[in-house]
């Protein structure tokens, strides 16, 4: 392989990993949010001990979201320094607020969640669990700003003497329609993960240790089952406005996400295809008359270009040269990202019917089930976002600098295998690190929490500790 093929494979492995973190800390510093709120409002005791059992998920999963994350700002100046010359006029302010606001948010008041349950009041304790929640979000909308710029470039100018994108209107990248559509279905996917993790630990507990705290692991297996049913909707909604967005401003993505090779009207949607092996053209296709034309364009009859009429009018606008992504990536990240989406909605369904009427769930089924059910949305967030990034090839930036132009030109192949396997392995490390303790602290299951007081006494000189 080339540097080219190097540099995005060393990408890829370490922006999928970090991810698998990302949707849990959002959703989950919500939910252990929302259960200390219930604690502190009603003085339910089976409240806390959620929250502390769950705080410890959420503590463990942000450590490592953090270390994983600090990797992903060293690709760019390592293997991508021209793509980091090209945008770093205009990725250097949401990248900076993103580090300086919401990340300052998160790092401080996740310090004082954890040290300051005996030294702070309920109410401010509880506030800066909720201050650590309003972080994560923070953060994934400056972060998403800056990745929607690659998608619709806006709020710029091409300056023709230095070659780079220079920040015009910072408004606008933060007002970017990709932006606008994709912050609240990222959103949507996260509440959907922490959901179904919190719901697959409590069934866990329930089927096999039936008698110990049945009540609050139901209150849990409800909670974590009613939050990925509603963010599974909430997904379908955003994903269906986002398909017409990206018909709108990357039509190419959205004809390779359906093997789409020539325009129609009415467009179907191809449940099932089977296409030669460079995936130039369709052998055999099962579809859905119409369906693709209200997706991509909100209109049965709608009109939805094909890849063969995009890859003639990119060559008339942009020069000679290959245009299409990997259809056969494309087209199954797409089915596999809504596939197992819907898995997991379904997973969480039965676990509620299975709880219905006061009964208590014990199908061994149900908890094979139980056991892929956190899975299923990370599965559905991996491969949505290798649908997104792999659908917007051959370009980095969209329409303004190819991938191929951003990789660094002075960085070896031997430096870039190295670093390849060094981060290959440490993640490798990192994974039975970070699986191990969670299994551990899932299976521990519920403890009874210490007493804490009321209050935070001012005259108190005890040492802060650490409360797990």
């Amino acid at each position: 392989m080339d540097n080219l093929d190097l540099a995005r494979w060393q990408f890829a492995i370490t922006t999928v990993y970090h991810f698998l973190f990302v949707p849990i800390t959002i959703g989950l510093s919500f939910l252990v949010a929302g259960m200390q709120t219930a604690w502190v409002r009603t003085g339910d005791e089976r409240w806390l001990k959620l929250t502390k059992f769950y705080g410890k998920i959420f503590l463990i999963n942000i450590a490592m979201g953090v270390v994983t994350g600090i990797v992903q700002e060293f690709q760019f100046g390592m293997n991508w320094s021209a793509y980091s010359r090209f945008v770093g006029d205009v990725f250097g302010a949401p990248l900076a607020i993103e580090a300086l606001l919401a990340f300052f948010l998160e790092s401080t008041f996740i310090g004082l969640w954890i040290f300051g349950w005996d030294r702070l009041s309920r109410r401010i304790h509880l506030t800066c669990i909720w201050l650590v929640a309003v972080g994560t979000l923070l953060s994934a909308y400056f972060i998403l700003a800056a990745n929607s710029f690659m998608q619709n470039p806006v709020g710029f100018r091409l300056n023709p003497d230095t070659h780079r994108a220079e920040l015009t209107d910072f408004a606008a990248v933060l007002t970017n329609k990709v932006t606008l559509v994709t912050f609240p279905h990222t959103v949507a996917g996260a509440f959907m993960t922490a959901g179904a993790l919190v719901a697959a630990i409590a069934l866990w507990h329930l089927v096999r240790r039936p008698y110990a705290e049945t009540t609050t692991y139901r209150s849990a297996l409800k909670v974590g089952a009613y939050t990925t049913l509603v963010a599974t909707v909430a997904v379908l909604v955003t994903g269906d406005i986002q398909g017409k967005v990206m018909t709108e401003v990357q039509p190419m993505k959205m004809a390779a996400a359906e093997a789409l090779y020539e325009t129609a009207r009415p467009a179907p949607f191809s449940i099932f295809t089977v296409g030669t092996l460079d995936g130039s053209e369709p052998v055999w296709q099962v579809e859905v008359p119409g369906l693709l034309s209200f997706l991509g364009t909100g209109r049965l009859d709608g009109t939805v270009q094909g890849i063969n009429n995009l890859q003639a009018e990119y060559e008339a606008k942009y020069g000679p040269g290959d245009y299409k992504p990997i259809i056969p990536v494309t087209y199954w990240t797409f089915r596999f990202m809504i596939g197992a989406g819907i898995l997991a909605a379904l997973l969480a369904l039965w676990s509620l019917w299975a709880m219905r009427r006061g009964r208590s769930p014990a199908s061994r089924w149900l908890l094979r089930g139980g056991i892929l059910l956190p899975l299923l949305p990370l599965i559905a967030n991996a491969f949505g976002w290798i649908f997104t990034e792999m659908g917007r090839q051959p370009w980095i930036v969209f329409g303004q600098m190819k991938t191929a132009d951003g990789v660094s030109a002075t960085v070896s192949s031997a430096s870039i295998v190295t670093s390849l396997l060094v981060y290959t392995a440490l993640y490798g490390v990192l994974a039975v690190v970070e699986v191990g303790l969670l299994l551990k602290y899932a299976k521990s299951g519920i403890a009874v929490p210490t007493a804490l007081p009321d209050e935070a006494s001012a005259d108190d000189a005890r040492p802060l500790t650490f409360a797990y």
